[in-house]
């Protein structure tokens, strides 16, 4: 591995956009969190939680995943979750995030959607004090109906409006096998009516055809992973032709077979056709690395050049929902950083 280039990229200023909060959630803070709420957990150690991080599919995750969030009740318990996020991807030097909550895990279990909402917003404005900007996008878990779908959406409606400033979008993530995005067609009619940002989890598992779906029936802004539109060369030119951006997961991509080898991953073949790859964690506690992880992996891996890292890195504020004068000012942060020959991977200083 050309060493240099992975501290390069590790010091990169950057964007992450697809990390699911709930999926940051460490197995030291699940059982602080079970200690506090009086939650009883099916593992009797951190380490016997960590020793069940074996998956063998995209399904074998969630299970535990779903398990993991049960600890979380409290407002107080989604800001501890966030600040933990913020920490890891400011030490990662993550400068703008866009992040995933799955609504429909705490409802069921009768937490208010306003709880969860607070408390991450109240840590995602700390972290603002701090130099990292972010949004909020509500995903629907695709497992369940497209009537839950948008029952959860017309709860929501009262804080798109209240944290308008952060909660920006809907997407939809979830078990992909046998839940198209076709199913969940008129709640996204219903957000695209809204002016909500769209985005939609499609072509991890899932077929090439839930690609088109997602594009052609949901109309989303961006595709989360994407991966397997390798397989369409059609699609491949459309979506390098129209720079739908894809957010890959690389390390998720592992962990969940998806490939069973990094060095097998589609990543670079999509960077060559001209797709706008990003590289994000999705699920960090559980996947085995955060963003720069990601990356350090990747390069290796993929003996990605300084050029094709730099293009991911752009690539992320390219497709981030934020301003043309946002947008200018990280990639000319980047640009300073990446053209300066320095190749440090200590914290990038933001202004």
């Amino acid at each position: 591995m050309t060493a240099t280039l992975a501290d390069k990229a590790a010091g990169a200023p950057k964007a992450e956009l697809h990390i699911h909060i709930e999926g940051s959630l460490e197995p030291e803070l699940i059982f602080k969190l079970a200690q506090r709420n009086n939650v009883k957990l099916a593992y009797d150690s951190i380490d016997a939680l960590r020793t069940a991080y074996a998956f063998t599919d995209l399904q074998s995750f969630l299970d535990i995943y779903y398990a993991g969030a049960s600890v979380l009740l409290t407002e107080e318990d989604f800001y501890d979750m966030t600040a933990a996020y913020v920490e890891r991807a400011l030490a990662d030097n993550v400068v703008h995030a866009e992040i995933f909550f799955d609504p429909q895990t705490h409802t069921e279990r009768g937490v208010a959607i306003e709880t969860v909402v607070a408390g991450i917003e109240r840590a995602l404005a700390d972290a603002e004090k701090r130099g990292m900007t972010s949004k909020l996008i509500l995903c629907f878990l695709r497992h369940l109906s497209e009537d839950d779908a948008l029952a959860t959406f017309d709860a929501a409606l009262p804080l798109f409006d209240r944290y308008k400033h952060r909660l920006i979008g809907v997407g939809l993530d979830s078990s992909e096998r046998g839940h198209p995005p076709s199913k969940f067609e008129r709640v996204f009619a219903k957000a695209r009516a809204k002016g909500l940002k769209l985005v939609a989890h499609a072509g991890e598992e899932g077929p090439p055809s839930y690609i088109y779906e997602a594009l052609d029936l949901l109309k989303v802004d961006r595709v989360d992973h994407g991966v397997r539109s390798i397989e369409d060369p059609a699609l491949v030119t459309r979506l390098a032709d129209t720079r739908v951006a894809l957010t890959v997961c690389p390390l998720s991509n592992l962990k969940l077979c998806v490939f069973d080898d990094l060095t097998k991953h589609t990543l670079k073949s999509l960077l060559d056709r001209g797709v706008a790859v990003t590289v994000n964690s999705d699920d960090p506690a559980y996947f085995g690395g955060y963003i720069n992880q990601n990356f350090v992996e990747t390069i290796d891996a993929l003996k990605l050049s300084d050029a094709d890292v730099y293009t991911i890195v752009k690539n992320s504020f390219d497709a981030s929902f934020i301003t043309p004068a946002e947008r200018n000012a990280f990639i000319a942060k980047l640009d300073a950083y990446w053209h300066s020959g320095h190749l440090s991977g200590q914290p990038h200083a933001v202004p």
